[in-house]
């Protein structure tokens, strides 16, 4: 999706923190960006000047760039993206807060097109937060699984520790086929799906998708507990696979018979590590 598409949908939208207009106060948000992208543009390779700089990347003048790694002038969209293409890094290394206005006008923009959701890190998408009268999303019930060995089906409780919904863009759901009541949100635990998944993210569950694919991430009925593993086909067998790569504390195991069942697919990931 091309740049302007985004900054005109942004425009649109009121979810996320707005950039100041006034360029000699930034928000501290605004700072950091400044300050990060100074970081990354201090060590730049090949180490042209920010004259030369600005122009191969259609930032502008010298003075512009200069300002934007002052901190004299807000980072916006635009700006950030061509910084991150000259630097060869991610918008989010520079902005947190810019990439995920981008990830969620890109979420809330009609497509098409089929995509994909086989989770990896750094392409899970943001939970939005909205008011729970809002049309424009729904509420998706935030519970602790409650599972029993060998049982196919389960039941909830609410999670109460953090909050009892969050909420997730209506036309992204109705978009991907996701009804809300096959919707529920849980707390990962533990360290074993790091660096995809923390302890203390919300993941939003799909139960009604329980088609076994290789490389998806699922919550699983593993002998009577909730965990959240990668699913893995090997030599004619289905593993459960975790992300972290201490594969001696987290081997993978064999997921077969009623010991293994497939509660949901993960789609959605909400997390506050940056």
């Amino acid at each position: 999706m091309s740049i302007a598409p985004l900054v005109e949908r942004l425009n649109s939208i009121a979810i996320l923190p707005r950039m100041t207009t006034d360029k000699k106060s930034l928000e501290p948000w605004q700072a950091e960006d400044a300050a990060r992208l100074k970081a990354l543009f201090d060590v730049r390779e090949p180490r042209l000047s920010q004259a030369e700089f600005g122009a191969l990347h259609e930032i502008g003048s010298q003075g512009m760039v200069w300002q934007y790694l002052a901190g004299r002038r807000p980072l916006n969209i635009k700006a950030a993206t061509a910084f991150a293409r000259g630097l060869g890094v991610g918008i989010a290394d520079i902005s947190p807060t810019l990439a995920a206005q981008v990830a969620v006008a890109s979420d809330l923009a009609p497509s098409t097109e089929a995509r994909p959701h086989v989770l990896r890190s750094g392409q899970f998408r943001p939970v939005v937060i909205a008011d729970a009268e809002d049309p424009g999303f729904y509420q998706i019930r935030k519970v602790q699984l409650c599972l029993r060995a060998g049982v196919t089906g389960f039941q909830t409780v609410p999670e109460i520790f953090d909050g009892s919904t969050i909420s997730v863009p209506r036309n992204w759901a109705d978009r991907h086929g996701y009804s809300p009541k096959n919707l529920v949100a849980v707390t990962v635990k533990g360290e074993s799906m790091e660096p995809s998944l923390y302890a203390g993210d919300t993941v939003v569950v799909n139960t009604a998708d329980t088609t076994r694919m290789d490389g998806v991430v699922y919550a699983f009925n593993y002998e009577g507990e909730a965990v959240i593993k990668r699913l893995a086909r090997d030599s004619g067998q289905w593993w459960l696979s975790s992300d972290n790569a201490d594969q001696r504390r987290f081997p993978r195991k064999r997921c077969d018979g009623m010991e293994c069942m497939i509660v949901g697919r993960i789609v959605l990931r909400e997390t506050e590590r940056i």
